[in-house]
């Protein structure tokens, strides 16, 4: 079905929804890099006002990458609320943006309709809509999960500890580990991304993590962030998985090239549910997307970035996660070319995401050769604590060692949390309190010489 709208003289012709929303999305280098973006300013707008006319029951019935041959699109079909979706089934996509900042549209109702809006809907949605609408939206939508402690309650804000090393040293993660805790991070996940998959050197890795929260009964959970194959042979060794990872994409063929299908995200949930670790609920997948993932495997079927990294949440959805970030800017310049590119496909992720009800966090990042700066970084960090994002990364000095990129540290977290008044998970702030690391009002405290966190690492 083509779609048009006209400008002055010039009447624009957009030839399938596929091409009607790579043309209405923001500039980007990926779709560029693509040959799917708008030509013009002028092509750019007439995309979004026609898009703005376009019902959202349409699409429902325009695939933008084939029923017959994909799975992530038959899961988006198949599974489609079709009760939640009733009460928006009557708007345009314009329509649909104006409702969803209607005051009366609060957390509660973006709840009941989320499982029926599909990732195409949001994509399309966020194309009209400014960074102040992504993030007024965003910050209504309240996603909550739960395993060792609660994330994503309003006015908290969590913090992904990430202690990489470049040689997996056991003392250099510990170190790392014990200064991020000692700084209030660590509620989402103590997360590894381990610098080689030898199954030894992860379920060992699994092991140190799990020993230091079981020594200081701290209420988080561990991840060690290697492909889904080995966790699964690390479960059946007996090690102690709290969080399964994996990367995901928004078409079968890009997640053909991770090396994963659905059966095999369903197999290692149902794995990980077997050993029953949780012990406030029973959340326990951890993806990472991020716009491009798609085109650098060739996979993106014509789709735009934006709304192919959509399309990943739909998978996310589909497994009850416990946590959901998009890596923005770590692909790299291809992709998102500049610091206003990141910032924007940061905000229209997350706005995506918690509209279709998936817990939304960011790794707010760039590399190294990315016109892109920490001051651009220190922008989007703070865009998302209005949002209400669910949870951030905590990495030493906000420069990664083992991944060579630069994203958001310690200090960042405590940053945001000061100047918006957020504070951790419920469960994990209450063990800062009693490790005496924060006083009552969140502040943190000077660590004292008996410390025993503090101890253990002049141990090390």
């Amino acid at each position: 079905m083509a779609f048009t709208h006209t400008v002055g003289a010039h009447r624009h012709v957009f030839a399938d929804l596929r091409t009607l929303l790579a043309k209405a999305s923001p500039a980007r280098s990926g779709d560029y890099l693509a040959g799917i973006a708008a030509a013009s300013e002028e092509e750019r707008m007439a995309a979004r006002m026609a898009l703005a006319e376009v019902p959202l029951p349409h699409f429902l019935s325009e695939a933008l990458v084939p029923y017959e041959s994909d799975e992530v699109t038959r899961l988006i079909l198949d599974r489609h609320d079709a009760r939640a979706f009733a009460g928006i089934a009557s708007l345009t996509v314009g329509d649909f943006r104006n409702w969803l900042l209607l005051g009366e549209t609060d957390a509660a109702v973006l709840a009941r309709v989320a499982p029926g809006i599909t990732p195409e809907m949001a994509a399309a949605v966020s194309k009209l809509m400014r960074n102040q609408d992504l993030v007024a939206v965003a910050r209504k939508c309240q996603v909550v999960t739960r395993f060792r402690n609660t994330i994503g309650l309003p006015g908290r804000l969590s913090v992904r500890l990430q202690p990489n090393h470049p040689t997996d040293d056991p003392r250099g993660i510990a170190a790392s580990m014990i200064d991020g805790l000692l700084y209030g991070c660590g509620d989402a996940t103590i997360g590894v991304n381990p610098a080689s998959d030898n199954l030894g050197a992860i379920v060992s890795l699994l092991r140190m993590i799990d020993d230091l929260r079981c020594r200081f009964d701290i209420p988080t959970q561990s991840c060690v962030l290697t492909h889904v194959t080995n966790t699964l042979r690390a479960i059946a060794q007996g090690a102690p998985v709290d969080l399964v990872f994996q990367s995901v994409a928004g078409s079968e063929q890009a997640n053909a090239a991770f090396g994963i299908s659905l059966a095999l995200l369903a197999e290692a949930h149902d794995a990980a549910q077997s050993l029953g670790r949780g012990t406030v609920g029973d959340n326990l997948m951890y993806f990472e997307t991020g716009q491009g993932s798609a085109l650098s495997a060739n996979a993106h079927h014509g789709v735009d970035q934006q709304t192919m990294e959509a399309r990943a949440y739909a998978v996310a959805r589909a497994f009850s996660p416990l946590l959901v970030n998009t890596v923005v800017g770590f692909i790299g310049p291809e992709y998102l070319y500049d610091g206003k590119q990141i910032i924007r496909a940061g905000l229209e992720d997350h706005f995506c995401g918690k509209l279709m009800g998936v817990p939304m966090g960011c790794d707010v990042c760039y590399t190294n050769h990315a016109e892109a700066d920490q001051d651009d970084m220190d922008t989007l960090l703070t865009l998302f604590g209005v949002a209400g994002i669910n949870f951030i990364m905590g990495v030493p000095g906000a420069d990664d060692i083992m991944l060579n990129y630069q994203s958001t540290s310690f200090h960042d977290a405590l940053y945001l949390r000061d100047v918006l008044g957020l504070r951790p998970a419920p469960e994990f702030e209450a063990w800062l309190q009693g490790m005496g690391i924060v006083d009552p009002a969140g502040r943190l405290l000077e660590p004292a010489e008996h410390q025993p966190l503090l101890q253990l690492a002049h141990g090390l």
